[in-house]
């Protein structure tokens, strides 16, 4: 009755009730609100477990394998430098897309030529993005994975974008989003995406739901996106909300083939900007690509038509990435050494998640660094030397 319809007025007189809102009373959870419960395991040592997965993509029918971990296409982090790093422990670079044609030819012709297909090329959706989107692929044609980004992925903008990206490239595998939820995911599927990003707001310097009051918690978004999106062949990355290992083992025991991360691989020496110093202490700039940061760097700044809806942060210095990715890759091995999970794909199947209301243990200071120790930058460290 709430939702809308006929009722009677007076003599008969039929009147149209107006449509209220409507309120989803199901609990929905975030990674905070979970733990993975243990299981009995034969698995001897973490040496045993594999974090590789295989994919045969059902659009662009390309075959990859690999270790499931994305850098997210933000202007820091989806960087030439990193996918150097990344691409060695066999995890995916999606680049940021403000490079130029003549930069992806140059990296192409030296240290990209043999990992291209640990990377993939992002794009917007207007006319203008989706030219040079053809200039990079006709100039680099060992690219096959292109990331179609967008804040709102419900917009039938994107979704006939999708459409004409699949007809113009077929054999060429595609990632697409932000949705969370379960009938668009199977709409951006249908439509020729191939790994559908899953995420709206739970990123670190994220503040589209601050802003616009828009998102949906990212542990039952990964839940459901990936049941829709398995049921037709397709496959899920979950895209943000992630703050340490654990979070990384909660989205793929939720059944996310990928798990892109952006704040948790910023800062590092890879990752670009400048190192400032503060006190004697080393940061850099990480920003959100809704930010106004970004929009003043990319755009002249913030349209009159709408808000900022990215934060801008200065991140402690800490040294090379790859600490990182091997931190990463021994939790997510260990995860699955608890539940008795041999392989990363075999992790859903071992996984039960139990409610909690406590994540940790705060008596002492929570670090946010892989290791605590103060890291100094390679030029300021010879400088120190030098002295």
């Amino acid at each position: 009755a709430g939702k809308g319809g006929l009722g009677l007025l007076g003599e008969g007189v039929l009147v149209t009730k107006p449509a209220m809102p409507f309120i989803e009373n199901e609990m929905k959870l975030d990674f905070k609100d979970v733990l993975i419960r243990p299981k009995r395991s034969a698995l001897a040592s973490r040496s045993q477990v594999s974090i590789e997965r295989e994919f045969i993509f059902p659009n662009s029918k390309q075959k990859w394998s690999g270790v499931p971990i994305v850098a997210a296409n933000m202007d820091t982090i989806g960087t030439f430098e990193v996918a150097a790093v990344l691409a060695k422990r066999k995890c995916i670079t999606a680049m940021h897309k403000h490079y130029t044609v003549d930069d992806w030819k140059e990296w192409a012709a030296g240290p990209g030529k043999d990992i291209t297909q640990y990377v993939a090329v992002s794009t917007g959706i207007l006319g203008k993005d989706m030219e040079k989107l053809d200039e990079i692929l006709t100039a680099v044609p060992a690219l096959k994975m292109i990331c179609i980004d967008v804040a709102n992925g419900y917009s039938e903008s994107f979704v006939q974008c999708i459409r004409d990206v699949r007809k113009k490239y077929p054999d060429v595998t595609i990632m697409a989003g932000n949705v969370v939820t379960k009938e668009m995911t199977e709409e951006l599927i249908f439509s020729g995406a191939d790994i559908i990003k899953v995420g709206i707001g739970p990123g670190s310097v994220c503040t589209t739901r601050k802003q616009t009051g828009v998102g949906y918690p990212q542990l039952s978004a990964v839940l459901e996106c990936a049941d829709a999106a398995h049921g037709l062949g397709g496959r899920i990355v979950s895209d943000g909300g992630c703050t340490c290992p654990g979070d990384v083992a909660k989205a793929m025991g939720a059944d996310a083939d990928f798990v892109m991360l952006g704040g948790m691989l910023a800062g590092h020496e890879e990752c670009a900007g400048e190192t400032i110093e503060v006190n004697g202490e080393y940061f850099k700039v990480f920003y959100g690509m809704s930010s106004d940061t970004a929009m003043k760097k990319h755009s002249g700044g913030v349209a009159e038509y709408r808000s900022s809806e990215g934060k801008t942060v200065k991140v402690p210095y800490r040294g090379p990435i790859d600490e990182t990715i091997r931190d990463l890759c021994g939790g997510l091995r260990s995860a699955c050494t608890y539940v008795g999970a041999a392989t990363l794909k075999d992790l859903p199947k071992k996984t039960t998640f139990i409610r909690v209301t406590q994540q940790l243990n705060t008596v002492f200071t929570e670090s946010t660094k892989v290791n605590p120790t103060v890291q100094v930058p390679p030029a300021k460290k010879q400088k120190t030397d030098a002295a």
